[in-house]
């Protein structure tokens, strides 16, 4: 699926970046999350580097009452490194490699009854994930690339 196809019939945006960037490429929503605070520049799209914890931001993501949730993270569904996919967040398309303590889909449950927006996971195929490893080359451009083409479409909502 394309982005701009995620993206055409939301009129407010959250996008959760998460992950852990002491952990390689664990980082990939981190980094896609603080590259999209300094590009996006439309009121009506959100932008949280959740870090591990995105439950500890449903408060604000309910508070903005978007019509979509963006989550962003290194998943480990059997691709090749780099690789990129976008897929229901509920589903069981792999596992995210995150060591967040909550579950994404229930997360997701839990925002679907409070908000009615509509999910998407962006995710990214993991390598390195070694304890206070930098992420590999490969992911850094990717989430870069990300960032800047999700920017160029929320900044044209």
């Amino acid at each position: 699926m394309e982005l701009s196809d995620l993206l055409k019939n939301a009129e407010r945006v959250v996008i959760c970046g998460i992950g852990n960037d002491a952990r390689g490429d664990d980082a990939f929503g981190v980094i896609v999350a603080e590259r999209l605070k300094k590009l996006v520049k439309n009121p009506n799209v959100l932008v949280l580097n959740c870090g591990e914890v995105p439950e500890s931001y449903t408060g604000k993501i309910v508070e903005f009452k978007p019509d979509l949730v963006v989550f962003v993270d290194a998943v480990d569904f059997g691709g090749e490194h780099g690789e990129l996919v976008a897929a229901d967040p509920e589903g069981t398309l792999g596992d995210a490699v995150s060591t967040h303590s909550l579950p994404l889909r229930v997360l997701v449950g839990y925002l679907k009854s409070r908000t009615g927006a509509g999910f998407v996971l962006i995710g990214c195929q993991p390598k390195v994930l070694g304890l206070f490893q930098a992420p590999s080359e490969v992911i850094v451009e990717r989430a870069e690339v990300l960032a800047e083409s999700l920017a160029e479409l929320l900044n044209g909502m």
